[in-house]
Formats: C-alpha cells, sequence, structure tokens
C-alpha cells in the first residue's frame, strides 16, 4: 500500500452538506477504492481538509479523489507520500549509485 495527502478545498455548495453522514459515505468511498483512511483533519489556510490514506496505487487513489468530488463537491488534490526514512534510504541508494 502506498500513502497519499487527499487535500480537499470546499466550494460553496459543498459547505451546506457538512455532516457525520457524509463522513462517513466518503470513508465508505476511499474503502471500497481499496483505500484505508488512517487519519482526517479540518484545516485553516489554504486547504480545508488533509486526509493521510493508503491506497494500492494511484490509479485507486485517482478514483477515490474523482468519486469524492462527485459525491461531495469537495475538490481533491492528491499526492504520494513516503516517510522520511524511506525518502533517505532512497536518496542514500541514488547517492552510492
Amino acid at each position: 500500500m502506498a500513502t497519499f495527502f487527499m487535500y480537499g478545498k470546499y466550494s460553496s455548495e459543498a459547505l451546506k452538506g457538512i455532516s457525520e453522514d457524509r463522513t462517513k459515505k466518503a470513508t465508505g468511498v476511499i474503502e471500497r477504492c481499496g483505500g484505508k483512511v488512517n487519519s482526517m483533519y479540518a484545516m485553516l489556510g489554504e486547504h480545508d481538509l488533509a486526509l493521510v490514506v493508503d491506497f494500492p496505487g494511484i490509479e485507486e487513489a485517482m478514483k477515490a479523489s474523482i468519486l469524492l468530488n462527485k459525491l461531495s463537491g469537495i475538490s481533491f488534490s492528491t499526492v504520494p507520500a513516503v516517510t522520511v526514512d524511506k525518502f533517505d534510504q532512497i536518496a542514500t541508494e541514488i547517492v552510492k549509485g
């Protein structure tokens, strides 16, 4: 499984639909796409939401991003992530390469 950060931005219409029920449905969408929600945060600033999720691959992450937009009206920017330890390992392998 690969880790992805999903940054969400509410539209005016999406704000009207905020509810625990919609959040549960969103979690279900991610799970149906083969994903697992590790954490979800509401934020102030450039992004309104941040989700940390695991997916088998990029295609499943893209599918979930599109389906979440369709469900909620929230637009998501989805980016892959690795831990700093993994990044250090990758960088070390390149330097030694």
